[in-house]
C-alpha cells in the first residue's frame, strides 16, 4: 500500500504554484476545438440513440436487437459520461450556450440534475475521500476503509456492491436524498418529502419514456423494445459504475480524517485530490467512453476544464508529481478494477484498527 506524501510548507507552496500555472496555461487554450468536441459528442449520442431505438422498434431477429441494444447503451453512456457529467461541472459555460448551461442541464438518467450538482460538485469534489464528509466514498453502502465502522452486515457488501452496480443510476439518484438520515430519525418528514419530490418527478419521466412510451410506439414489438431498453440501461449502469469506482476505490487511493484537513491550503487540497484519485490507461475511444474520468486525477485537480484537455495535461501533472515524490496512481482498466473488487472484499472483513465513522 502506497502511503501519503508529506510535503514541507515551502515544497507544498511550490507544488501548488506549478499546478496553478498549469491550469492558467490550459485556460488560455480553450476555444473552438473544445466547442467542436462537445457538439460532435452530442451528434454521436443523438445519432446512436435514434439508431438504437429504430433497430429495437422496427428490426426483426436477434442481430438487430443486439445491435439496437448496444447502440442505445452507447448513446446513454456518451450522454451521461462525456456530455452530462462534464457539462454540469461548468466545463462549457464559457460558450454561453443555454443547452450546455451547467446550472440547467438535465441528463438522461433518473438522477435529478440539481441533486447531482449538490452531492457531486459540492460534497464529493470539495471533500474528496474525507471519511464522514465525502458521501460518494462507498455511497453509504460499502465499507472501503478501516476508518469506517465494521458491523456484521458488512460481510454482505460484495452482494450489495453487485446490486448497486446493476442499478447504479438509482444509487446515484437517491444519493442526495439522504434516506439513511430519515430512517435514523435525523431528518424530519417535511424535509424528506421535499427531497423526494424532484427525484420522483425525474424518475417518473425516465420510467415513462423507456418503459411505457417507446414500447407503446412499437405496437406488437413492445416486449422487444421494453427488454432492449432494460438491457441498455443495465449496460450503462455496469459501465459507469466500474469507471467511477476505479476513480477512487483502487488499491492505492488514500482516505483522510476531518482532523487531517483542518486549515487545509490550496496546495494540500491538490495533494488530497491526487492521493484520493486514480487514473485508467487506454485508447482515445476508451477515454471518451469514460467521459475522460479515466483521467480522474486531472479531473479532480481541475474539474471545470473541458475534459478532453485532461489527456493533454496528464503527462505534465505526472511529471510534477514525480519531482515532488507524490504517487501518481495509474494503470490499465483490469488492474485497477481488480483492485476495487479486492478492496470491497477486504473491508467486508473486520479490521484490527478501531473505526469511529459509520458507513451510512
Amino acid at each position: 500500500m502506497i502511503t501519503k506524501t508529506r510535503l514541507d510548507p515551502d515544497s507544498l507552496a511550490r507544488f501548488q504554484g506549478e499546478l496553478d500555472a498549469l491550469r492558467v496555461e490550459v485556460l488560455g487554450k480553450i476555444g473552438e476545438q473544445d466547442a467542436r468536441h462537445i457538439h460532435r459528442m452530442r451528434r454521436i449520442a443523438q445519432g446512436s440513440a435514434i439508431a438504437g431505438r429504430s433497430l429495437l422498434m422496427f428490426g426483426f431477429g436477434p442481430i438487430s436487437w443486439i445491435t439496437g441494444v448496444i447502440s442505445l447503451a452507447l448513446a446513454k453512456i456518451v450522454e451521461n459520461m462525456e456530455i452530462g457529467h462534464n457539462v454540469m461541472h461548468g466545463q462549457y459555460d464559457w460558450m454561453n450556450d443555454e443547452s450546455l448551461n451547467s446550472q440547467t442541464y438535465e441528463w438522461d438518467i433518473v438522477c435529478d440534475g440539481d441533486h447531482w450538482r449538490h452531492s457531486h460538485n459540492v460534497e464529493h469534489h470539495d471533500h474528496t475521500n474525507i471519511i464522514g464528509k465525502d458521501h460518494d466514498y462507498g455511497y453509504g453502502m460499502l465499507r472501503l476503509s478501516d476508518q469506517q465502522k465494521w458491523t456484521p452486515s458488512t460481510l454482505l457488501q460484495p452482494f450489495w456492491y453487485a446490486l448497486l452496480a446493476l442499478n447504479f443510476q438509482w444509487g446515484v439518484a437517491v444519493h442526495d436524498i439522504k434516506i439513511g438520515r430519515f430512517v435514523l430519525g435525523r431528518m424530519k418528514l417535511p424535509e424528506f418529502r421535499e427531497r423526494m419530490r424532484p427525484f420522483l418527478r425525474k424518475a417518473g419521466r425516465q420510467l415513462f419514456k423507456d418503459y411505457v412510451l417507446f414500447p407503446a410506439l412499437a405496437f406488437w414489438q413492445w416486449p422487444r423494445v421494453l427488454l432492449g431498453n432494460l438491457v441498455a440501461n443495465g449496460i450503462r449502469n455496469l459501465w459507469t459504475n466500474a469507471i467511477i469506482f476505479c476513480g477512487h476505490f483502487t488499491e492505492n487511493v488514500q482516505t483522510y480524517t476531518r482532523k487531517e484537513v483542518e486549515n487545509e491550503t490550496r496546495g494540500a487540497w491538490y495533494l488530497r485530490q491526487i492521493h484520493g484519485s486514480s487514473n485508467l490507461e487506454g485508447s482515445r475511444l476508451f477515454h471518451v467512453l469514460t467521459g475522460h474520468l479515466s483521467h480522474q486525477i486531472e479531473h479532480h485537480l481541475f474539474p471545470d476544464l473541458p475534459a478532453p484537455r485532461y489527456a493533454e495535461i496528464a503527462p505534465k501533472v505526472q511529471e510534477i508529481c514525480a519531482r515532488y515524490g507524490v504517487h501518481y496512481n495509474t494503470g490499465g482498466f483490469w488492474k485497477q478494477y481488480s483492485g476495487v473488487i479486492a478492496r470491497i472484499f477486504r473491508y467486508a472483513l473486520p479490521s484490527r484498527r478501531r473505526a469511529l465513522v459509520p458507513v451510512a
